[in-house]
């Protein structure tokens, strides 16, 4: 049902994503992870290709961190932002972070190997059915992705949406 994947370039690093959809307490999921009283990403599934997007904002994130570069408070917040094609921190919480009236969500931890008592503490925390990371395509706006980022229909015809907004978020910090 989740996902996990070492990172290539911090092999002691693991990052795990689970999908969750029904999810009838976002509100209060949301205000812990503010309180700091969950260690995760809590993302907007409606905003994501894929879960290809969420590793490379991950990996960012944790690079950034590694070299005290992180423009956030935390890792978890720098994640959140670097999914978003602008540099305004605020506007990248409104559009990517779990707002109080989503019903679906996207959690992302950072972990070491031997951390699944983790994974299945945040599982229990969230009332909501765990359905596979794979699915989160089902739950995708294009529509909204397309205009949030400026995907021109001629640059689909050359490459995938999920290329368009990985260049997009790899690229906000030069343009």
């Amino acid at each position: 049902m989740h996902l996990t994947h070492q990172m290539d370039l911090f092999p002691d690093k693991y990052v795990t994503q689970m999908l969750f959809k029904d999810v009838k307490n976002c509100a209060e999921l949301r205000q812990s992870a503010v309180e700091g009283k969950i260690s995760a990403a809590l993302i907007k599934p409606t905003m994501l290709v894929g879960p290809f997007q969420v590793l490379v904002a991950t990996n960012k994130a944790v690079h950034l961190q590694k070299h005290g570069k992180m423009k956030t408070r935390s890792l978890y917040s720098e994640i959140i932002f670097n999914l978003s094609p602008t540099n305004n921190i605020s506007e990248a919480f409104k559009r990517f972070g779990v707002s109080d009236s989503d019903n679906s969500l996207l959690v992302v931890l950072v972990h070491k190997e031997k951390e699944s008592e983790l994974l299945s503490d945040l599982t229990k925390k969230v009332d909501g059915v765990q359905v596979p990371v794979d699915d989160i395509a089902s739950l995708s706006d294009t529509a909204k992705i397309k205009k949030l980022y400026k995907v021109t229909a001629k640059e689909e015809t050359c490459g995938t949406l999920m290329d368009a907004v990985v260049c997009r978020m790899a690229t906000k910090d030069v343009i």
